[in-house]
């Protein structure tokens, strides 16, 4: 299957998966989230693959979702039952990741923004290189941080760093992402591929039916409740944007100006 966005190479039991806007950005549009959902579900069926790494264009993993995509607009348009089921391509994006029986793996580079975040905490590992920021804006711009990533977010670095990251919202470079647990691994260049693949190489190496069997307790056992936490985010997404303060962070946005929250 082809994609306007996206590459899939496969070798030696290892996939290498590129998205790539074409902007430097590498936004997230609807579009592009779709054709990521198709390429983490092309897996099903797969037992070839031991290691999957993802990664973006290889300036920045990505900014987080395309505030000015079409389809926004088309969204805010909607009434609430249509809202909300075009709400679910980033929660089904990310739960089609979490869902792969080999071993997945972010390779970060530059910025990784709100919903590169929430898809980077799916995955099985995250390498970054040294130059990789990550920042949560989403509270910022009227939102909460949705795609059922809060829980995966705490599995990695607890509750309080969650709601740092997600709250204060201060961008966080890669070594104290490394500290607080966020990522496993930081590149001493200024590409975090060549570590990822090194990684994906020793696991491809590996037996693949243990492999998959290990990935699969450890996520039992550390995510057995994530769904029960976290399933009412869409609509609690849905009620912020229905806010004023929603209205007044993208406007702020937009503006590039401090919004001015009223709780409304």
């Amino acid at each position: 299957m082809s994609y306007k966005y996206v590459t899939l190479e496969k070798n030696n039991r290892i996939a290498i998966v590129r998205f790539d806007r074409g902007h430097e950005m590498n936004a997230l549009s609807v579009d592009l989230m779709k054709e990521l959902l198709e390429v983490a579900r092309s897996f099903e069926g797969d037992t070839e693959t031991n290691a999957i790494i993802l990664t973006g264009n290889g300036k920045n993993f990505t900014a987080g979702f395309d505030l000015k995509d079409a389809a926004l607009k088309e969204r805010m348009d909607a009434g609430m039952m249509d809202k909300r089921e075009m709400l679910r391509v980033g929660p089904r994006m990310c739960q089609a990741w979490e869902d792969l029986e080999p071993m997945t793996i972010a390779a970060i580079d530059g910025y990784c923004i709100g919903g590169g975040v929430a898809l980077s905490v799916a995955l099985d590992m995250r390498i970054a290189s040294k130059g990789a920021q990550f920042y949560v804006p989403e509270i910022k711009n009227g939102m909460n941080m949705s795609w059922q990533s809060v829980p995966r977010m705490v599995n990695l670095m607890g509750p309080a760093r969650t709601k740092q990251i997600s709250i204060i919202a201060d961008i966080v470079p890669a070594t104290d992402a490394l500290s607080w647990g966020l990522i496993e691994e930081i590149s001493q260049t200024e590409s975090a591929f060549d570590l990822a693949l090194e990684c994906a190489q020793k696991i491809a190496e590996r037996p693949p039916l243990p492999v998959r069997m290990i990935k699969q307790g450890a996520n039992v056992a550390a995510k057995a409740l994530n769904h029960a936490t976290s399933y009412m985010d869409i609509d609690q997404y849905a009620l912020a944007t229905e806010s004023d303060d929603y209205a007044e962070g993208i406007r702020a946005f937009i503006d590039k100006r401090p919004p001015e929250f009223k709780g409304r």
